[in-house]
């Protein structure tokens, strides 16, 4: 499916933004609340110019996850760094409030900090490849990850 889309297959395309956009779509919303629309649109735009650039078709998803997360952190950060909780449209997921207060209080993290807390905790993402991926080193990220978790916590518990 990539190297079709790669030589400009509608088909192959579209078949590739459908399976991308869930995912790309529950990442921007973890770390761009507000402007999940925007920075799923501004990823899948990415994906799409730049897909002719990808090498290997198997590492499809984390390239995609990467532009994700960085378009997310950028149009976060352009909004401004973080929004009222209680300004947030919220989906209806199994367990809505606890759901609804999760992504509340992530709202009210910086852009950076909701990134890393997605990757690790909701991602499942070692801090070596969150490392990578954010393009940061190994200690920055470390010490986001704490610092972003002492500040969820802080909330949650407000």
């Amino acid at each position: 499916m990539v190297r079709a889309a790669q030589r400009g297959d509608p088909r192959a395309i579209d078949a590739l933004m459908r399976e991308l956009t869930p995912r790309l779509g529950r990442i921007c919303a973890s770390i761009a609340p507000r402007q999940a629309e925007d920075a799923l649109q501004e990823s899948l735009i990415a994906v799409l110019l730049n897909v002719g650039a990808l090498r290997e078709p198997a590492a499809l998803h984390g390239w995609a996850r990467r532009i994700a997360v960085n378009e997310s952190i950028r149009v976060a950060r352009r909004a401004g760094a973080s929004v009222p909780s209680d300004d947030i449209d919220h989906p209806s997921p199994a367990d809505v409030e606890a759901a609804s207060d999760v992504r509340a209080v992530l709202a009210t993290l910086a852009p950076e900090q909701r990134a890393i807390l997605v990757l690790r905790d909701l991602e499942g993402m070692s801090e070596e490849d969150a490392s990578a991926l954010l393009a940061a080193p190994i200690g920055t990220v470390k010490s986001r990850l704490h610092r972003a978790r002492r500040a969820f916590r802080k909330e949650w518990t407000a």
